[in-house]
């Protein structure tokens, strides 16, 4: 009598899921996506009604191109509207992740979307030509009021984020980071732990069915064991429609910036300068100088009150200078609006051992009494800050950069914290929107630093700021 037969099974292609569906993602996610769509529709229509009147009366519309009118728009209107959305969507600028906040790569897809439509106007009919300035007009508005109405709209939806219900997360890492890991996260009121496992574990089948009885939405991952294949993770998570975060090394974020090529056999990641070497830079500068002259020149008559309210409050200089390290340790001195006692750096002596920083390198105490009264506003607000806008312009600050300290937190420093010193210092960064006074490990702290260096772009610094604009409204971290 012959075995029964049993039924082979063949091994599944990794990437193959049982069932096409369409990834669910959270209410959040189409809130965003509803609102870019809402904000990147109103810029458009802001620009082409202002360009419209601009170009009114010497230059309007052929009445060959307008097919219709509503809303009081032309059918050109719609038909570019239209384009201009699909490439932004072909361009995932409504993904999720950050790629609804590349500001810079929605400038450059808007103006694709203007170029790509006067190419079809000419193919349409060659001796139809709408007229330059009414083109140029909304183009630059266009991508002027798209810029400005997505800054407008990540400053809402972040907020609206922090009120959202608690993200689940898995965290794998190396046994003695575990500890410090979970600690951190569990310090964001919008992340909470539901399970943890080895590093060494990371691929076993163990780890993934613990993965799914969490419920986790999100994997973090740091120290990822070297495996035949190193996205087996990653490719097994997709499959499950969870999130899976990488905490990278330095060489790994260095990573994003290469395209991948096969060169003489073998995947590398090409790393290309630019065609255009500085520009990137020179915009930085030129973006930090403007904004810095207009700041002070719109802010004044506030700085001014700002002044006589510390003259008649507490007894001292309204400024505060402190010496600072800058760029490639160079001292300068730093203006502020004095928050402290005329005495404050003597006191502080006294005051160490109260010291709320775990390594000893930043000075932190969260009610530090020799804060005038004025003085514990204007800390909460960041309001103190504004003078450094002078430190901007006469070019030893920028708007975004590492925070530059003090030479007795710099004399604390281990060897590769000075890398940070290889940029210009800012009046805000990555430090000051992830955690800010939350963060009490200034190894922490520098890796932010090294993050940003690696993977320093002009659309990293508009987040930046976005991000600080929505902490300081919302006094957020600050003491």
């Amino acid at each position: 009598m012959n075995p029964p037969t049993q039924k082979k099974t063949h091994p599944q292609d990794i990437r193959a899921i049982h069932s096409v569906n369409v990834w669910r993602n959270d209410r959040q996610q189409w809130l965003n996506i509803s609102v870019l769509v809402v904000a990147d529709f109103a810029a458009l229509g802001c620009a082409w009604k202002i360009a419209a009147q601009l170009n009114r009366l010497y230059s309007p519309i052929p009445p060959q191109l307008v097919w219709w009118t509503w809303l009081g728009l032309p059918s050109l209107f719609w038909i570019f509207s239209a384009i201009t959305l699909l490439t932004l969507a072909g361009g995932g600028l409504y993904n999720r992740a950050t790629a609804w906040k590349d500001y810079v790569r929605s400038a450059q897809l808007v103006s694709l979307a203007y170029l790509f439509a006067l190419v079809i106007s000419y193919f349409y009919d060659p001796k139809l030509d709408v007229p330059r300035s009414l083109f140029f007009s909304a183009w630059s508005l266009s991508v002027a009021f798209i810029i400005g109405f997505r800054l407008i709209s990540t400053l809402v939806l972040q907020q609206l984020e922090q009120r959202q219900p608690t993200v689940g997360i898995f965290l794998i890492a190396t046994a003695e980071r575990l500890p410090h890991l979970s600690k951190l996260l569990e310090q964001r009121s919008h992340y909470h732990v539901v399970g943890a496992a080895l590093a060494s574990t990371a691929n076993a089948k163990v780890t993934l069915s613990a993965i799914l009885n969490s419920k986790a939405r999100e994997v973090i991952v740091e120290g990822l064991p070297p495996t035949e294949l190193a996205s087996t993770l990653y490719w097994q998570l997709r499959r499950l429609g969870i999130t899976l975060r990488l905490i990278p090394s330095s060489v790994e974020v260095l990573h994003r910036r290469g395209i991948p090529e096969i060169f003489a056999g073998m995947p590398t990641l090409r790393a290309a300068p630019p065609m255009l070497l500085g520009l990137d830079y020179r915009i930085k500068r030129y973006i930090d100088i403007t904004a810095a002259a207009l700041g002070i020149l719109v802010l004044a008559p506030f700085l001014i009150g700002i002044a006589i309210a510390i003259k008649l409050t507490s007894l001292g200089p309204i400024f505060y200078r402190q010496e600072r390290v800058g760029l490639h340790g160079k001292i300068f001195h730093m203006w502020k609006f004095r928050t402290m006692v005329v005495n404050a750096e003597i006191l502080q002596a006294s005051l160490e051992a109260r010291n709320e920083s775990q390594d000893g390198i930043l000075f932190k105490i969260k009610d530090d009494p020799r804060r005038t009264r004025i003085g514990r506003f204007l800390r909460r607000t960041s309001i103190d800050e504004l003078p450094q806008l002078i430190n901007v312009l006469v070019g030893q600050m920028s708007l975004v950069g590492p925070r530059p300290l003090p030479i007795r937190d710099v004399e604390r420093f281990n060897s590769w914290h000075h890398i940070r010193h290889q940029v210009l210092p800012g009046i805000t960064g990555l430090w000051q929107i992830s955690g800010r006074s939350h963060i009490d490990d200034f190894d922490q702290a520098a890796r932010l630093d090294l993050y940003y260096i690696d993977n320093w772009t002009l659309n990293l610094d508009f987040e930046i700021l976005v991000e600080t604009i929505r902490i300081v409204l919302f006094a957020n971290g600050a003491f």
